[in-house]
């Protein structure tokens, strides 16, 4: 693994973050993530000001490992890399999106959840997978069935997880981290409600560390 992917591995959870008012919020909301021992977020491209918060995180807080979430164009890539993003996701398996992100220096998860889109992965030389929808593409049982013809790669599952089940997906060997939104929520976000989102994220850290050691 990268650089990149070490420090996300040694975090163990991945924000998924929507951000309506990015100027308002990003970075009140980075503190409140680093305070709670998690200092990386995906910022989605589901919301117009994407960029402008990955701009205000990393000039604010440049502890934080902030990439861009829900990236679907190499127009979008050029311009969260511009503002400063340092890893990418894509919902989907896009070997010209992989290969854009490769041709600008930055590390990319693409999302899999089949085995034809493991095989490109593989192909394509990648390490580290995005499984998105986690859940819904069948969870757990998914992720050790897809393990068993592609042990080599590393899983950071996305959809569907929260802290009912992050210790069981923490758990596995191939997990790398997790995704989630359910301690950056739009109303935690929208009130600034921001030492519960710090609360929320130590307990996710500590549910985390205490999986890997089972």
């Amino acid at each position: 693994m990268n650089e990149i992917e070490r420090r996300i591995q040694s975090i163990g959870i991945v924000p998924v973050i929507k951000l309506s008012e990015p100027t308002r919020d990003a970075i009140p909301l980075a503190k409140a993530l680093i305070a709670g021992g998690v200092p990386v977020a995906e910022v989605t491209f589901r919301a117009a000001g994407a960029a402008k918060a990955i701009e205000l995180m990393r000039d604010n807080c440049p502890e934080m490992l902030v990439g861009a979430g829900t990236v679907l164009t190499t127009e979008q890539i050029d311009e969260a890399v511009a503002a400063g993003a340092q890893f990418i996701v894509t919902p989907g398996m896009d070997a010209a999106l992989v290969d854009h992100c490769r041709a600008r220096g930055v590390a990319v998860f693409p999302g899999c959840t089949t085995p034809t889109d493991y095989h490109a992965a593989y192909k394509l030389g990648l390490e580290v997978l995005k499984f998105f929808p986690a859940e819904q593409s069948g969870g757990i049982a998914k992720l050790k069935a897809m393990a068993a013809p592609f042990p080599m790669f590393k899983i950071m599952p996305t959809g569907g997880i929260g802290l009912h089940n992050l210790a069981d997906y923490a758990a596995q060997p191939m997990i790398v981290a997790c995704g989630g939104s359910y301690m950056v929520t739009a109303e935690l976000i929208e009130n600034g409600r921001w030492d519960e989102i710090t609360a929320l994220c130590i307990r996710s850290v500590e549910t985390v560390k205490e999986a890997r050691g089972r």
